[in-house]
């Protein structure tokens, strides 16, 4: 049975939490689908409050891991504080699931009947703030004379529909896969005996996606991680999982400043 984290669904003030670190180490962590909130004025979107604690709102678990795992490494992570419901900041914006009308079999009132100004102003609202976050942390680790990699965090469900997903984790790329296949590697190594996705659960190439926006277009090292959401759904998990990434990555970065 999925063991889900305590329930998370805050009302920031501000769209995108931001977590300082040394971007001369060459690491900048994303987690796009961190949180479940959703701003007052939005009113749940007339989304049942049920919905909240399943994957259409929200990467379970994979916010905490980002935060662990940046603590545990020193470097900068970008975290959204609102729920992918809203607009989801992992698509491009000509994107048709930018903005969701039914995920997963749950219908979505608030987006139901959107405009095009209604996304624009979600666009202006949320996703811009996402973009200029992580901007600007690029930014800093180019005025360290240092290239990152980016690192996207995420999680996926146990089952699709009715079939099980083997995979405990899994690493997704694009056109450069340089990053993922060193990292994929170390995970078949590890000696839990991980079944390790090679782009599974999904494809990595979607255009527009974070990583083509922030990484590919910058012709910079990147990997998309993807948890399995029973894996992480508590401390624990996250603990475990946080120690392993760290495991890995720590060898590929540049020393503390």
């Amino acid at each position: 049975m999925l063991s889900v984290e305590p329930e998370i669904r805050t009302r920031p003030e501000h769209p995108v939490e931001r977590i300082e670190g040394d971007p001369s180490r060459g690491l900048l962590l994303i987690c796009e689908h961190a949180s479940n909130a959703v701003p007052e004025d939005l009113e749940r979107l007339g989304v049942p409050e049920r919905e909240f604690s399943r994957h259409i709102a929200y990467d379970i678990g994979a916010a905490e891991v980002t935060r662990r795992l940046a603590a545990r490494l020193g470097v900068p992570a970008v975290l959204t504080q609102f729920s992918r419901l809203i607009i989801d900041p992992n698509r491009g914006k000509l994107d048709p699931t930018l903005v969701m009308r039914l995920s997963d079999g749950a219908i979505v009132p608030g987006n139901a009947r959107i405009d095009a100004a209604g996304i624009a102003e979600r666009i202006r609202r949320f996703y811009v703030p996402f973009d200029r976050a992580v901007d600007a942390a690029v930014a800093d680790a180019e005025a360290a004379n240092v290239r990152p990699m980016i690192v996207t965090m995420h999680s996926f469900t146990p089952f699709w529909r009715t079939i099980a997903r083997p995979w405990q984790v899994g690493v997704l790329y694009d056109r450069d896969a340089g990053l993922s296949r060193l990292i994929i590697e170390a995970l078949k190594a590890d000696p839990a005996g991980l079944c390790v996705g090679d782009n599974q659960p999904y494809g990595g190439g979607l255009p527009g996606d974070t990583i083509d926006r922030h990484a590919t277009a910058r012709g910079l090292p990147n990997a998309l991680i993807e948890i399995r959401q029973d894996l992480i759904g508590g401390p624990e998990g996250q603990e475990e999982w946080a120690q392993r990434f760290a495991r890995i990555l720590e060898p590929m970065l540049h020393p503390p400043a």
